[in-house]
């Protein structure tokens, strides 16, 4: 006699998405910053893409809501093992923003107001994976979750998605950020548990 009875189909598998390994899912937008949270004015706000060549492509906050905007719905997880599923974001896709830059650079250094930088690969912020988000769940971006803009990476670790972002620059060589000179993982992928160095 067999152990399964015919037609025996086990659990019903959950129509929510896979979580990353050793990550939980919140309903909560939990606050974590490496410092005082900066507050930004949109009359001097700017965002600056400063090429190898020593080139800066420069918008401010008007020219940026000028821009073609997008509407990412997304899962974003963070190193300190909380994921939260479906984020709703709008703004501008990195592709626009580089698009009519002249570069070699295989790396990129955002940096922040308040003085917060991190590294990633360039093809990272590339093909529709990367934007310069300022409306959360349909209202302005708050301070303390990055407003004015924040840098949106959701493939990656969230540290990576930078805070109050200011603008990048092009790298023809890798240079780590604040939290990867501090131990944190180069790359950061939440799906190969990339945490720290080594992992």
């Amino acid at each position: 006699m067999g152990i399964v009875s015919p037609g025996f189909q086990g659990r019903p598998r959950t129509q929510e998405p896979a979580l990353p390994p050793g990550q939980y899912l919140t309903e909560d937008f939990p606050v974590l910053s490496a410092g005082p949270t900066p507050r930004v004015s949109l009359d001097t706000w700017e965002f600056v893409i400063s090429a190898e060549n020593g080139s800066e492509h420069r918008w401010s906050w008007q020219e940026m809501m000028a821009l073609p905007q997008e509407t990412p719905m997304v899962d974003i997880h963070c190193v300190t093992r909380w994921s939260k599923f479906g984020t709703s974001w709008q703004g501008v896709s990195l592709d626009t923003l580089l698009a009519d830059v002249d570069t070699g650079a295989h790396f990129a250094l955002a940096h922040s107001y308040g003085g917060y930088t991190t590294n990633l690969p360039l093809d990272d912020l590339r093909g529709g994976q990367a934007w310069v988000v300022h409306t959360f769940d349909g209202a302005p971006l708050p301070a303390e979750h990055g407003g004015p803009a924040r840098l949106l990476v959701p493939h990656l670790y969230f540290w990576k998605s930078a805070k109050w972002v200011r603008g990048i620059r092009l790298k023809t060589m890798d240079e780590p950020g604040f939290w990867e000179t501090a131990g944190y993982h180069d790359y950061g992928d939440p799906w190969r548990e990339q945490r720290y160095q080594g992992d």
